[in-house]
């Protein structure tokens, strides 16, 4: 099993930012991002890691990045460290696997998130309103029931710590314009399709996920990670049954766990059990298998 990466510290090269996951490093016109194995749930980082977590999410990102290019560009540069400039390839070791080299893109503020299915945070709100970021719903809908067609539902981009929060297509248009909220939410429902369809042969259910964009150049791309564990609702095929919370092969199964033990959900984090975050990493590998057939 990896040694597990915590954070990164490369003190020859600029630290540009550090995420819940990825730190990101600036070298000049491109961006080095390194996904590190934290993980965050209820926009708290844990403070334990799971092994082998951001090899994982790079693996399959660059898996969906490879797919996608049909329908929008995106950032990826290269994942081999040979191609890295020279200044970067003395943190082999570390980089091997987990890290890219990106495009340096202007971000939009915002994350555009697919729903295809009825879960988490779009469940209250149905519960409560019969809608979701001022979508109306057909009444009657189960929990994790498919939706009749995919929708979508932006929120903020919050700083490191801070909860993202819902907003209306309206608002969004406000925000950056009517031109580009049209652009990301055609692209964003043609990606969701398309990686939902072939899921669904690798009997995998997306019932949801979000994206992030940028701009170079006045061109939209598509930017961070793409339809990854951390970024989705992974739901296996076999046991999906509406009414009831699902199995995935995400982080729900963290998120129950800090549910069950009455955690308010505010830092500190609590310490996990080795039983959980091994299972998480099950659950993380088992997902990367069934799209890529990956180790």
């Amino acid at each position: 099993m990896d040694i597990p990466v915590q954070k990164t510290e490369f003190t020859d090269l600029p630290l540009f930012k550090r995420g819940k996951v990825r730190d990101i490093y600036d070298l000049g016109d491109t961006l080095l991002i390194v996904a590190t194995d934290r993980i965050s749930a209820f926009d708290v980082i844990m403070r334990d890691p799971v092994p082998g977590k951001g090899r994982i999410l790079t693996q399959i990102s660059n898996f969906w990045f490879k797919m996608m290019e049909s329908l929008i560009p995106n950032h990826l540069l290269t994942t081999e460290v040979d191609e890295y400039p020279r200044v970067c390839r003395q943190y082999r070791d570390i980089l091997e696997g987990r890290s890219m080299l990106v495009k340096k893109a202007e971000a939009l503020p915002v994350e555009c998130i697919i729903r295809g299915y009825i879960a988490g945070s779009g469940w209250n709100a149905y519960v409560k309103t019969g809608s979701v970021c001022g979508i109306p719903l057909p009444k009657g809908l189960l929990e994790a029931d498919r939706l009749p067609s995919p929708i979508f539902t932006p929120s903020t981009k919050s700083e490191v710590g801070d909860h993202d929060i819902n907003i209306t297509y309206e608002e969004l248009k406000g925000m950056i314009g009517e031109e580009v909220s049209e652009r990301l939410k055609e692209v964003s429902l043609s990606i969701y399709q398309k990686g939902m369809e072939y899921a669904d042969l690798k009997g995998i259910i997306i019932a949801d996920t979000k994206f992030e964009f940028g701009m170079v150049n006045d061109e939209l791309i598509l930017i961070d990670e793409v339809l990854t564990p951390d970024s989705s609702r992974f739901w296996p095929k076999e046991s999906y049954l509406p009414g009831r919370p699902q199995d995935s092969f995400d982080k729900q199964y963290l998120r129950d766990y800090l549910i069950s033990i009455g955690w308010d959900m505010r830092p500190p984090a609590p310490e996990l059990p080795q039983e959980v975050i091994e299972n998480t990493r099950k659950k993380y590998l088992e997902a990367l298998k069934r799209l890529t057939g990956g180790q």
